[in-house]
């Protein structure tokens, strides 16, 4: 079967690669090519450089059930591919996955040789028989759509911005943990989340409007706080029971205020009173 590829991390799937991604299979049909895309294990950086903690907006799982709407998805281990020029990397999808066509974005390089420009990668390809097509860059409402950006906009707690370069609202999946319980001593009993993938980013500090999937049902409107520490806590308005141990999902939708500091434990439960009654009027 011969195939139309392209390569990258593809961290987040944002509108940005899907971008890509729908181009990859119009090109794919005009040409009586199936689309494949080929991304990896780890992230790069990762593996370059022994120091470096990934800040990840999707985990291995969640980002290869998103490109596995666009195509076939090969998933190669990096370590592996790093030593690798361009050209022998080109020439490796030609002979073990049938690709004649490489589509690239507009920015991504790849290869131990360090091509810069789109015109060496296309010469490189004419050498080993594989045709390379540049895209330009996806941009919209003035956003540069990028994975750096959507985690900058997340560090800074614009969950709006976040979710709109995404093309979906943010997402944490996490078990529930023991806490110190005072949620419940005032009324408002919070799990406390602690995320399956560490390398996930974790918005900024502060408190958020948010969808969670519980045992028992889904998207339920609820609050959720994240303190100094990054510890995160959610509370579900309309659940009653217990959910130790169980995974929650959570979305992001709207940052709703900054953490605060309460003298008595009547003001923090008259601030948590209000900020539930806000998430049940916006949701």
């Amino acid at each position: 079967m011969r195939r139309i590829a392209t390569i990258g991390f593809f961290d987040g799937v944002h509108k940005g690669h899907q971008f890509l991604f729908t181009h990859l299979r119009a090109l794919a049909q005009e040409r009586g090519l199936a689309p494949l895309i080929v991304t990896f294990d780890t992230h790069p950086r990762a593996v370059l450089d022994a120091d470096y903690i990934p800040q990840l907006l999707t985990s291995r799982e969640e980002r290869e059930k998103h490109l596995s709407q666009y195509g076939e998805v090969l998933m190669l281990p990096f370590a592996d591919i790093q030593p690798l020029t361009a050209q022998e990397f080109m020439t490796r999808l030609r002979d073990e996955y049938g690709v004649s066509v490489l589509l690239m974005g507009y920015d991504h390089r790849f290869g131990s040789d360090r091509l810069k420009h789109p015109q060496d990668y296309r010469r490189v390809g004419e050498q080993c028989g594989v045709e390379v097509l540049t895209l330009n860059e996806y941009v919209e409402n003035e956003w540069h759509v990028s994975s750096t950006e959507i985690r900058l906009a997340l560090e800074n707690g614009n969950i709006v911005m976040a979710n709109e370069l995404l093309g979906r609202p943010y997402t944490l999946r996490g078990r529930v943990v023991h806490g110190k319980a005072l949620g419940r001593t005032i009324g408002f009993p919070t799990a406390n989340i602690a995320p399956l993938d560490p390398h996930k980013i974790i918005p900024k500090t502060g408190v958020y409007l948010a969808y969670v999937d519980t045992p028992l049902r889904d998207n339920t409107p609820s609050f959720v706080n994240i303190d100094t520490n990054q510890l995160i806590e959610v509370y579900v308005p309309s659940f009653k029971g217990d959910l130790y141990d169980q995974i929650l999902k959570i979305r992001f939708v709207r940052f709703l205020r900054e953490e605060r500091h309460f003298e008595t434990l009547e003001e923090l439960q008259a601030q948590i009173k209000e900020d539930v009654d806000s998430i049940l009027r916006l949701a």
